[in-house]
């Protein structure tokens, strides 16, 4: 039985943004925090990350419906030897899908285009509560080297 093609990783356009936004909020952390219900802010943000050569926005497109993204940073800086850190952000797969090894097609993706970037180390955070994405990325090859700080800034 011939088995269905992968879903291709690509840049996202900003037709992508709806897409990106739902995955963001499926789940109990992002149904908090994101508003599917205006894409406005979404859209402004999505310009500025795409306008700049140091972000890349990635989506798994299978056959025109996104089933997955992340964000890929990189960050030039002088510790390390003046080392470029890469770091991956916000990766969703749709909740149909997990479990297909998507989400490591993914991330393998941003891995090789931070190493083509010249990019030394990969880093990502993942929220404390997130265990099966912890086990994920430590089955992916990550280690748990660093406790991540958060401070929120209110505006004004």
């Amino acid at each position: 039985m011939p088995t269905a093609p992968l879903p291709r990783v690509r840049r996202a356009t900003a037709d992508d943004v709806p897409a990106i936004v739902a995955l963001l909020a499926d789940d109990p952390l992002g149904s908090r925090r994101e508003s599917p219900g205006d894409l406005a802010p979404y859209r402004e943000a999505f310009a500025v990350v795409d306008a700049d050569p140091s972000e890349l926005l990635l989506v798994l497109d299978d056959g025109g419906r996104v089933v997955g993204t992340l964000q890929l940073s990189l960050l030039p800086g002088l510790a390390r030897r003046g080392a470029v850190r890469a770091r991956i952000e916000a990766v969703r797969v749709a909740a149909d899908r997990r479990g297909a090894r998507l989400g490591e097609l993914l991330v393998a993706h941003a891995v090789d285009e931070a190493r083509r970037r010249g990019a030394s180390l990969v880093q990502l955070t993942s929220d404390r509560t997130r265990t099966d994405a912890h086990r994920f990325y430590e089955r992916l090859g990550f280690t748990v080297t660093h406790d991540g700080f958060s401070l929120p800034l209110s505006p004004g």
